[in-house]
């Protein structure tokens, strides 16, 4: 069995939405790679987002499955890949099988909350979340913060990650018709979105606000968050803390959703079980972050950042992570927005003897292993680490 990057995705957008991903209007193919692109209007800079898929397929070429992530890169910058990376699998003879019950990862949190910089709480004593959303009793001025809920006073947004408004614009307070969108601890993911998503291709996420009150958009879960698959970590061994920033997604797509890595610790990095998970127009989608340099805080770089910045989504690296038919597939992606080398090296290992990681992949120096498009790995059991340093 192989597996290779062999579609990419084109779409513009910015951190203020207005419309995204409307009918494509530009294609071009080669035989590894599709790019589509597709324009809409917004309040910010226009970026281009690029929304990878790893497809899986057998002896015979023919598809098994795939996964989705993104990535936003500047419209003036960016330059779709034309080539894909292909790894061979060894044979696996167990997989993954860590499901997204908070009684199966809690201990894993548990495990690898040894530092929290301050924005998370105890993760050591958090159990996993144990008492249901109640719908209509929380005022939509109130942050309903806890239960994994974590509150990004940065943004300026009563703690919200994003506000999307019935008018279409994004930003302001939770207000009336608003879906308010709220970022959740390392390790795990929002479980609230509503299942009628806008016909133009814009994601939207959160709770709605609903005569003063706030209420579930999916009230198939009945907790605001809920663990990922138990498979990937990252472990600093540098002397600063790292702002790992994932894009809030379905939403605004802002990058703000932190996991703040202090120096020598080791944080969850939430892997989307993409077989049950948010799917953008029947596809599969995974878990993206934008990676800043060293030294550079949460306040800092989890925002939508500006040309020549380096923070948010200039950041220097991305990390893709997502789950599917038991296998969970990371990965190190370039942001064509910014190729100045980050200031620390990162690799993707094996976090122990009992865990199978299939495929090499490091950045180091600037340079990826598998060439300029990144590299990405198959943890087939166990776990893999992400190693900074």
């Amino acid at each position: 069995m192989k597996f290779s990057t062999s579609k990419l995705t084109a779409a513009l957008m910015g951190a203020s939405m207005v419309a995204a991903f409307p009918a494509a209007d530009m294609n071009v193919e080669d035989c590894t790679t599709t790019v589509s692109a597709s324009h809409h209007h917004n309040k910010r800079a226009i970026a281009v987002e690029y929304v990878y898929e790893t497809v899986i397929v057998d002896s015979n070429g023919h598809t098994i499955s795939g996964l989705t992530g993104s990535q936003t890169v500047s419209k003036a910058t960016a330059t779709p890949a034309s080539s894909a990376t292909t790894t061979t699998l060894a044979p696996a003879t167990t997989t993954s099988s860590t499901s997204a019950a908070a009684a199966t990862t809690t201990s894993a949190a548990a495990s690898t909350g040894s530092s929290s910089g301050g924005i998370y709480g105890d993760l050591a004593a958090f159990s996993g979340p144990s008492e249901a959303f109640e719908d209509g009793t929380i005022p939509c001025s109130s942050f309903p913060s806890g239960q994994g809920v974590i509150s990004v006073d940065w943004l300026g947004q009563g703690g919200w990650s994003g506000i999307e408004n019935t008018d279409t614009s994004t930003g302001g307070s939770c207000g009336e018709g608003s879906y308010c969108s709220y970022a959740c601890q390392p390790g795990m993911s929002k479980t609230q979105w509503p299942s009628a998503q806008p016909a133009d291709g814009r994601s939207v996420g959160g709770l709605l606000c609903k005569g003063g009150f706030l209420y579930r958009s999916n009230t198939d879960s009945q907790y605001l968050c809920e663990w990922g698959v138990n498979s990937a970590e990252v472990v600093s061994e540098l002397s600063q803390g790292v702002a790992i920033c994932r894009t809030d997604y379905p939403g605004t797509e802002n990058m703000d959703i932190p996991t703040f890595v202090e120096a020598g610790a080791t944080q969850p990095l939430t892997v989307v079980d993409q077989d049950s998970y948010y799917q953008w127009q029947g596809q599969k989608t995974s878990a993206q972050y934008y990676v800043n340099n060293a030294g550079v805080s949460v306040e800092d770089g989890c925002v939508w950042g500006t040309e020549g910045s380096g923070i948010g989504n200039w950041a220097p690296l991305n990390f893709g992570a997502g789950s599917t038919g038991g296998i969970s597939y990371l990965s190190l992606i370039p942001n064509p927005n910014n190729r100045t080398p980050l200031n620390f090296n990162v690799k993707i290992v094996a976090a122990d003897a009992n865990s199978v990681v299939n495929g090499e992949c490091y950045y180091e120096n600037g340079s990826y292993s598998s060439g300029s498009d990144g590299c990405t790995v198959a943890v087939t059991s166990g776990k893999a680490k992400f190693v900074l340093y």
